[in-house]
């Protein structure tokens, strides 16, 4: 009953599983691409904004005319990523990314500082979007504000929800929302614009009249300079997610790298508009926001409290239309939430292709029941909820961590773009294609030099306020990379089949352990003869002379055709003469295989198990490790496993694929269906008589 309804809510929340021959009807087209892999560029234009803002107010209303040289160098930066990325997706449509670009011409250790560094900015990207959804959803709803913690972590478990049921049906769902916020945010810039601009209307932001003072008074020279480098910082949030597209490139329809690129030139359009658009308005109608409102804002009224730079922006643009106000912020909120999914797109394919290379666990490259990457979606879920609840959801601390690892992977993958142009120039002979070679590479070039430039300034000015944690991070996933990737290549290296893995052992040495003389006794002795070993006994362990005694009289009687063997233990232990028992006929035949047969019971109930003996489970974990040793279960299905019996039998893996049981013909046979076995329980322990 329990397993029907966990096959029933996970079929409700992921849905039906599809087959593998369905992959290519899950690839996206252009209007389902830009919402899947570009909402976390787009939405960083709710809060890169507002966090230039922020920055700079801690040197008073007088920073604010840096604003916008500011967000003109972020423009910048913008379009330059923007423009040289679309050399990577036509270079690498493979979909391995900066990781690819950085491992094939950079090295090994290039391309898994960039793997960490995505990794890493991945697992922000989700907490940072929806640590700013909780924000601007406060705005509207203080329950909201008061609990953003509790928010942010069902939020997160909702969009892993989404995702777990496909790449295809998490664009889908996600469409609306994306193509709504992009419609809102430019319906007000272009409203306000033209209410400010043409109809001469004065709007003013509800922050507009506050005077806001600066933290201290040595915001002048150095400490000036080094200000507007950290807003500048800031506001290079808008550029995260752009490198998603690289690695979901396989996720589009043909032809791949053209679409990806023309999603690419869209993103940055789109978002170029609404980050200027915004930082215009803002300017234009005097919105403040406060890093510290508490200190910053002397003449704030009693009880206030200060909103989104968006939701100033909405309120007053949308003054006599309040339903605007309210589209506007709903689907910023919505669209920050989303903003996560780029992450959950981007993670499980980068975690996929490092599994692949070993430098992951396995179980990453494995599609689940929706051919989406669960387990990885699930890992980046996980990591993410840390993250916010160990931040408390607070978008500032947050932001500090983020940029470090976006603009790391963003410098070595242009490098590694001028290498892989540099050696196609080596051999290249066509003058056309070698001055499109060329054009190429004077972009990443560019791209190499201003992300460098913007990664040194976030060292710089973030290293202290957080950054170093996100570095810190960066260390740890790059060293455990290393150490998994050793881990498979010693382990492959021991599997390696040499000429003599396939000589046959001398001999095939059976010993059947035994406790008492029962069914399970009997079955054993007799599926051991059936194997027609070389040698045959079975082996107890003396720890009662009366039992021993016992089941010696009984074996007699019984004139079983299997020699009885008593191995004294003074100590009443039973493992340890039994390892010693099996090393002594491994030593003094080398060459045999000793094959080990346990009795095991088999139950239905788990608490049945905590009831039989656990000694053979301690033997059979240590005859394991012994070479030469085969460990053989021979179960016994006691009356209570016969509930198990009765269930429906089911095809292999049906279970986890959500597939309904067939009605088993024999319903009284003894044994569990193949597919659905009962849980063993603990083996009868071999050789001790109390159970």
């Amino acid at each position: 009953m329990v397993s029907k309804l966990g096959v029933a809510v996970k079929r409700v929340l992921v849905g039906r599983p599809q087959r593998s021959d369905r992959l290519a009807h899950t690839l996206l087209p252009k209007r389902i691409a830009l919402p899947v892999f570009a909402s976390d560029a787009m939405s960083s234009v709710a809060y890169a904004p507002e966090e230039i803002f922020l920055t700079l107010s801690a040197g008073g209303l007088a920073t604010y005319a840096f604003s916008p040289w500011v967000g003109l160098a972020v423009v910048i930066v913008l379009l330059t990523v923007v423009t040289s990325y679309r050399q990577n997706v036509h270079a690498y449509p493979s979909g391995g990314g900066d990781y690819e670009v950085a491992t094939v011409n950079l090295g090994q250790k290039a391309g898994l500082t960039v793997a960490s560094a995505l990794l890493v900015d991945y697992t922000l990207t989700v907490a940072v979007s929806i640590s700013s959804a909780a924000a601007n959803i406060g705005a509207l709803v203080p329950y909201v504000a008061q609990h953003k913690v509790q928010f942010a972590v069902v939020a997160i478990l909702v969009l892993t929800a989404v995702n777990l049921r496909g790449v295809r049906e998490s664009g889908v769902a996600f469409a609306i929302p994306t193509y709504a916020f992009i419609l809102g945010i430019g319906t007000m810039i272009v409203w306000g614009l033209t209410r400010i601009l043409l109809l001469g209307q004065d709007l003013e932001a509800p922050s507009a009249n506050l005077h806001l003072v600066s933290e201290g008074d040595a915001y002048t020279g150095l400490a000036l300079v080094l200000l507007v480098l950290r807003s500048f910082t800031q506001g290079a949030a808008a550029l995260t997610g752009v490198e998603a597209i690289s690695n979901g490139v396989p996720a589009f329809q043909k032809p791949k790298s053209r679409n990806a690129a023309s999603t690419l030139l869209l993103l940055g359009s789109i978002s170029v508009v609404m980050f200027s658009g915004i930082i215009a308005l803002a300017l234009l109608t005097h919105a403040k926001v406060a890093d510290s409102p508490a200190t910053q804002i002397v003449d704030a009224p009693p009880g206030y409290v200060q909103e989104t730079l968006v939701a100033q922006l909405a309120e007053v643009v949308f003054s006599d239309f309040r339903p605007g106000f309210f589209f506007v912020v709903i689907f910023t909120a919505l669209i920050l939430v989303l903003a996560a999914n780029t992450a959950y797109n981007g993670f499980p394919v980068l975690g996929s292709i490092l599994s692949q290379d070993r430098y992951l666990p396995r179980q990453l490259h494995t599609r689940g029941d929706r051919l989406a990457y669960s387990n990885g979606i699930l890992v980046l879920a996980g990591v993410a909820i840390v993250l916010v609840v160990g931040f408390r959801a607070d978008v500032t601390r947050l932001i500090a961590l983020y940029t470090v690892g976006v603009f790391t992977s963003f410098t070595l993958s242009q490098t590694g773009m001028l290498r892989h142009w540099k050696r196609l120039l080596a051999t290249e002979t066509d003058q056309a294609v070698r001055r499109r070679m060329r054009r190429s590479q004077a972009i990443n070039g560019f791209g190499a030099a201003m992300t460098g430039i913007v990664l040194v300034i976030v060292l710089i000015t973030k290293f202290t306020r957080g950054a170093w944690i996100a570095i810190a991070g960066m260390v740890v996933f790059f060293v455990l990379m290393q150490a998994i990737r050793r881990h498979y290549d010693r382990v492959s290296a021991e599997l390696v089949a040499g000429d003599t893995d396939a000589v046959l052992p001398s001999r095939n040495h059976a010993i059947v352990l035994v406790s008492t003389l029962h069914k399970p006794t009997l079955r054993a002795v007799a599926y051991a003869r059936a194997t027609r070993p070389d040698v045959l006994e079975a082996v107890t362990v003396n720890v009662d002379d009366s039992d021993t005694k016992r089941l010696m009289r009984d074996w007699e009687k019984r004139k079983l055709p299997v020699p009885l063997k008593v191995v004294e233990s003074p100590y009443r232990e039973i493992t340890k003469p039994v390892l010693d028992y099996v090393k002594r006929i491994r030593s003094n035949n080398p060459r045999d295989v000793v094959t080990v047969f346990i009795p095991e019971y088999v139950v239905g109930h788990w608490w049945e198990q905590i009831l039989h003996n656990q000694s053979a489970l301690r033997l059979k974990g240590r005859l394991l490790f012994q070479p030469g040793v085969m460990v053989t279960s021979v179960p016994w299905q006691l009356e209570s496993s016969e509930r198990v019996t009765r269930r429906p039998e089911t095809p292999p893996g049906s279970s986890r694929r959500g597939y309904e049981p067939t009605p088993r013909e024999d319903t009284q046979a003894p044994a569990p269906s193949p597919s659905k076995p009962a849980a063993p329980a603990a083996p009868a322990a071999p050789g001790t008589r109390r159970g």
